[in-house]
């Protein structure tokens, strides 16, 4: 009989509290799963700016969130990035390279028709810390 990996929840001042029955990420074992990132500051309060702003602070949720579960950028493995707008796209993907640098994850970006709180963009990551 093998037992049951258990599910530790992730969850960390540095970044926005779930606004909802949810995590802000859970491990399983060496992978890291977050919950889509907005950008609320880690009181909950939307930044002011356009998508330059609210993308970096997007980011800088994920890095808070990673670093609770033992993670960093180049541990993550896929990246599903959400966008109101496609025309935003050049913009959203240079500062996402700025935060993972050589490091190339799977992603998929997608525009949306509507995302909470209005935002411009949204980002969810899976990671593994599995060392071998």
């Amino acid at each position: 009989m093998t037992s049951k990996q258990q599910l530790e929840v992730i969850a960390t001042d540095g970044a926005p509290a779930a606004i909802g029955p949810y995590s802000q990420a859970i491990k399983l074992g060496g992978l890291v799963f977050t919950s889509g990132q907005i950008p609320l500051d880690a009181a909950g309060q939307l930044v002011e700016g356009g998508i330059e702003e609210q993308a970096h602070q997007v980011f800088r949720n994920l890095e808070a969130v990673l670093a609770a579960a033992g993670a960093v950028f180049s541990d993550v493995v896929k990246a599903t990035v959400f966008m109101k707008d496609m025309n935003d796209f050049a913009v959203v993907n240079s500062i996402y390279s700025s935060y993972f640098g050589e490091h190339k994850p799977a992603r998929s970006a997608v525009e949306v028709a509507r995302l909470p709180k209005d935002v411009l963009v949204e980002i969810e990551v899976i990671a593994s810390t599995i060392v071998e």
